[in-house]
């Protein structure tokens, strides 16, 4: 089973209770990125765990460009995680 499989296998799913939730959003008149940055959302630790994270956008595309101002941009984030007992029985 490939990496990619197994981190399907435990992704939290959207109709699933999580324990954890985060919601946070921001909203801006103008933003404009010197550097495009590197992202990564990653989720670890003890007793092992089912997570998700999701993004949306408005006005400010997946891959940003550099010295390219964006406007009138919104992005909400979402990150959700529930306990997996059973992994952590293993």
């Amino acid at each position: 089973m490939s990496e990619r499989d197994k981190d399907e296998m435990r992704e939290l799913a959207d109709d699933e209770i999580a324990d954890v939730e985060v919601l946070t959003g921001l909203r801006a008149k103008s933003l404009r990125f010197e550097i495009v940055p590197e992202t990564e959302v990653t989720f670890e630790g003890e007793p092992g765990e089912r997570s998700s994270s999701r993004t949306e956008r408005e006005n400010l595309p997946e891959e940003v460009e550099p010295g390219v101002t964006y406007r009138d941009i919104g992005v909400r984030w979402q990150a959700r995680s529930r306990i997996d007992e059973e992994s952590s029985q293993k």
